[in-house]
């Protein structure tokens, strides 16, 4: 009971306590100004279309993983899993990885641990994503990356200095000990023959990679989910007189930051997400207040749809019959 009350206890309080230090001196007068008169409400409509389409190239690019393993899911059933993982881990964070796996369990027969391994697949595929596109936007960008790490005090220098050599090496040898603990508790799970027939359908999802059939359509999607993304962000900064006129450059720059901001387990990068944006756009020549406004507004509406897309998804599912056990599931294509 107190594991799963810290689950959601802990990443709430951590972005509400980051929240709270953000908007100290924020006035409700200054919030709702800005709501009313300081914003152009239909970039921001323009934007979410490309929120929804984001999570549906997941969708579509997950089902193809699963074709190779010889699963079939409906793309609505797929939709509706993405759609309520999202808006799952508003409440726990990363709790929607699993559950979009369960759903498809539920509604499609899809083997739980094959697909979590096309999960872990996807997640490996992003991965990659983002660090390729951080590598191009820091190249480019590379005097404004110095800065931020320096106003935020994440520079590799600064955490370096204040260690000593032996507090280094004692860090060194507790991973190594920790390392050697993990696989001596794996090698004896795989004694039991529940968790080796999990451990191998959780790399045959893995692996389900090498045998996608359409590899260019797999890049698309791939490559639509990022775009997708970065224009949900970007058709924002329209929005607000004070980032208009920043510049693509500017958008990236926020984008990979915040892509990696909200690695930190808070409800959709709550806290972290907004430090981390607010001073790319803060270097940029925008205002604390106006920044800070930009971050608070956009972040909210865009937690609301994902709110939305997974009532819907909730919803849909309720009218949903599962696929029966053993039933080959081809032309299941809507």
């Amino acid at each position: 009971m107190i594991n799963k009350i810290s689950q959601v206890a802990f990443p709430l309080l951590l972005g509400g306590a980051i929240l709270g230090w953000m908007y100290r001196g924020l006035n409700a007068s200054e919030l709702a100004e800005a709501l009313e008169h300081k914003m152009n409400w239909t970039w921001m409509w323009l934007s979410f279309p490309f929120g929804v389409w984001a999570q549906v190239f997941r969708a579509l690019r997950w089902r193809q993983v699963l074709f190779p393993l010889g699963e079939k899911p409906r793309i609505h059933t797929c939709l509706n899993a993405v759609f309520l993982s999202y808006a799952s881990s508003l409440v726990i964070p990363r709790v929607g990885e699993v559950l979009r796996c369960a759903v498809l369990k539920r509604y499609e027969g899809v083997d739980f641990s094959r697909s979590v391994g096309t999960v872990v697949t996807e997640r490996m595929v992003d991965m990659l994503a983002v660090l390729g596109i951080a590598a191009c936007v820091v190249l480019m960008q590379f005097g404004t990356f110095r800065t931020f790490f320096e106003q935020t005090g994440m520079g590799l220098t600064s955490y370096i200095h204040r260690f000593t050599a032996t507090e280094c090496w004692l860090a060194a040898l507790c991973l190594l000990m920790l390392g050697g603990l993990m696989w001596v508790f794996v090698r004896r799970l795989t004694l039991f023959r529940r968790t080796q027939a999990m451990f191998r359908g959780l790399c045959e999802g893995l692996f389900s990679l090498r045998k996608v059939r359409n590899v260019p359509l797999f890049l698309i999607y791939s490559l639509g989910i990022w775009v997708a993304y970065f224009l949900h962000l970007y058709l924002t900064f329209f929005c607000f007189n004070s980032t208009s006129g920043l510049g693509c450059a500017a958008a990236w720059v926020a984008f990979v930051v915040g892509s990696f901001a909200v690695l930190v387990p808070t409800p959709n990068g709550a806290g972290p997400w907004h430090f981390a944006v607010k001073t790319v756009l803060v270097m940029y020549g925008v205002s604390q207040l106006d920044a800070g406004l930009f971050v608070l507004i956009v972040h909210a509406l865009q937690t609301l749809l994902v709110l939305l897309l997974g009532l819907y998804a909730l919803g849909a599912l309720q009218f949903t019959r599962p696929v029966r056990s053993g039933t080959v599931q081809e032309g299941s294509d809507r």
